[in-house]
This record gives structure tokens, sequence and C-alpha cells, in this order.
């Protein structure tokens, strides 16, 4: 086991009110855990100004499981303003192209697949309503997350996966591209694999779900789609299948593409960086400490570690960022983020204690969405990275 100094965020029991400490780094938005909303699908961009642009959706028997809130900051992240909420916009993805910003994922849980544009910075947005407006994919039920959206060899990336039911992690994954010069929100320009789920055979049948696929640029330059693996093993997986260069075809091997990598089983962001030829990821990988008080490893979101690897097959945890030991009730976790420099930009969907020492309702349902900046991210060792509270 590797040798770790961990911060403790936890709250103890019986202490006082004035004790219970902030959630780390920024408060972007805050749904009290009495609202059952809880927050999810947070992403970030960075618009051609400067300007920070953070989204997330709201779930749980609260919500309508259909809205999406945009936030801005002018300050690098140091404070944030709501600038607009849109309804039948869900799980989606922020990103910038051709100077517009774009939110990319479904109009509900298991809803058709959209993308819309906004031309002020995320204040106003166009309407998904048809096949030229905006609605890519209308014939099925479709899920995803915010997911990187790569543009590569004249071509827009995106990954998605189809819901087949009737239970959770039905899923058949697939990707989309279109390319690039082309109008994204005319869905004749997109072009779309076939789809594959899991087969009896994966993992010896323990894998029983992909999803939250990342499009990913191979030190080849092929384009993969790499999945989270829903599976018991505390030993991590990924799947990466892989798309040929028109984007018509979508490939996977069970036998030589399952990839151990930490925090294999939840969400991750998978982005490559020039300046240290690496690729890098904002994962909840799993202490030795914690295995034996989770049940499965995907309930384990207590600690967001950066991990990188050179080849996407052999991932090194470079740095603690969030820690707590409170397994049960806290997570950071579904993190989206960019490269800002020398430093990583991140929005985490947090469930954290409540002002009054509320506990959030467990680990998964998130009460706070914070943006965290690690400074120097190429430079820190496995330790403890103080993230800009």
């Amino acid at each position: 086991m590797l040798s770790l100094t961990l911060i403790s965020l936890a709250v103890t029991a019986g202490s006082a009110i004035a004790s219970v400490p902030k959630p780390p780094g920024v408060v972007i938005d805050h749904s009290p855990v009495s609202s059952r909303q809880y927050i999810g699908s947070p992403s970030i961009a960075v618009l051609p100004d400067g300007e920070y642009v953070a989204s997330h959706d709201l779930f749980g028997p609260g919500s309508t499981i259909d809205s999406t809130v945009v936030f801005a900051s002018k300050d690098k992240g140091k404070h944030w303003q709501r600038r607009a909420e849109l309804k039948g916009q869900w799980w989606s993805t922020l990103f910038v192209h051709h100077n517009a910003l774009y939110l990319f994922g479904v109009t509900k849980e298991y809803g058709a697949c959209v993308i819309r544009r906004s031309t002020d910075g995320g204040k106003t947005w166009t309407t998904s309503v048809d096949a030229r407006s905006g609605v890519l994919h209308s014939n099925g039920m479709y899920h995803c997350a915010p997911v990187p959206v790569v543009v590569h060899n004249g071509r827009v990336w995106r990954a998605m996966e189809e819901y087949t039911g009737p239970t959770w992690g039905k899923f058949k994954a697939f990707m989309m591209s279109a390319p690039e010069q082309t109008d994204l929100l005319d869905a004749s320009n997109w072009t779309s694999t076939n789809r594959i789920g899991p087969g009896p055979d994966w993992l010896n049948g323990t894998a029983s779900a992909v999803l939250e696929g990342n499009a990913v640029v191979t030190p080849t330059g092929a384009i993969t789609d790499i999945l989270r693996v829903h599976q018991p093993d505390f030993n991590e997986y990924v799947a990466i299948m892989h798309v040929n260069s028109d984007g018509s075809e979508i490939t996977f091997n069970p036998k030589s593409d399952f990839i151990r990598m930490p925090g294999g089983s939840k969400k991750f962001t998978i982005r490559w960086d020039a300046a240290s030829k690496r690729y890098w990821s904002l994962v909840n990988w799993i202490p030795d400490a914690h295995q034996a008080r989770a049940g499965r490893p995907d309930q384990v979101r207590n600690t967001l570690a950066l991990a990188s690897s050179g080849d996407l097959r052999s991932w090194t945890i470079n740095s603690i960022v969030l820690y707590s030991e409170d397994v049960s009730n806290t997570g950071f976790q579904y993190v989206d983020w960019l490269f800002d420099g020398q430093d990583i930009v991140a929005a985490v969907r947090t469930a954290f204690p409540e002002a009054d020492g509320t506990a959030a309702h467990n680990f998964h349902d998130a009460n706070w969405l914070i943006f965290q900046r690690i400074k120097g991210f190429r430079k820190l060792k496995l330790q403890v990275a103080h993230a800009n509270h």
C-alpha cells in the first residue's frame, strides 16, 4: 500500500455547530438537504474572454429531473453568479467551439439526445425542438455525463450511451461525431457508431455496465471511448473501445480492452496535456483502508485523487486533492475540469455537511457544487494537494 498523509474533513459526532467546516474550495451553488433536490452533472468551461462558466443539473425526489443551471465567474473562480436555468436539459457537458458555448446532453433522465448553443456566454440559449435545432437523437432513451468533447482530425467527438432498460445499467456505448466546420445543431451533420453493451463473458460475467464514456485521442492518434466499468472488484477497471477514423464503427475486445485504472468504477474525465506529455484525470481512488468499509467500489467517493498516465494503460496516483474519513455521507465526485496554465480548475459535485452540521443525505446525493483550483498540478507528489480555499 502507498504511504499517505491524508487530511480529514469529517465532522465528529456531537461537535458544536461553530466547528463544522465549510465545504472546501469556493461554493458555486448549494441545494439544501431538506429540498430533496441533489446536485448532479457538474461541468466547467472557459470562454474566449477568460470568464469561467459552470453548470449542474438537479436530481432526486424533489426535482423535475430535466433542469440544468448555469453560473459564471469573472474573477477566475473566486465568485460565481447564476446566469441561466434551462428546462429540458440534463446530464450535460459544457464546451467552447468556434467562440460559441455549447451544452450537450439529454432532455431528461433517459430522454432525447440534444445540444444547445449560446453566443453571449451562457445568458441565453437556443431551444432544441427538432433535428435542425439541436435534437440529435429522439428515437430512443439516452444516457451520458459531463465528459470531454474533443476536436481531432477535423471532427468534433463526444461519447454517449443508449439506455435499453428496464433496470439501471442497461447501457450500450457509442460515439458521436460531426465535421468541425458544420452546424452542430443540425442532426444531419452527426454520425453515430454502432452500439456495444456488456456481454456475459466480460470480466468473467462481473462487468454489468459500462457508462459515462470519454472521447480520448490515443498516443497513436486514434479516437477511443474510455468508459467507467460497473463491477465488484476493488481493483477497478475501465473499458477502452476503439473508433474508426470516420466515426462510423466502434469495436471492443473484452480479452484485451479492460484496463485497471484507479477510480474506474466512478465517473471520471481524462484529458491530454501536451506540456507533460501525459494524460490526467481526477478520480475517486480508494485507499486500502476504506475497502472494508463499503460493499462496492462505486460507493467509495470520499477521496479525490489526481492521476496520470503516459499511455492510457498504466496509471499513477500523483496526489490526494480532497479527502474525508466519512465514507457514508461525504463524496467529492463527478468532477469536470480543465487545464488553466500551470493549474487545474474543477467543478466538483460534493456531498458535505450543511452549515448547521446536518449530514448530506448520503455520499451520492450531493448538496454542494464547489470550485477547486489545483495549483502547479504537474509538480505535485503523493501528498495532500491544497486546493484554493
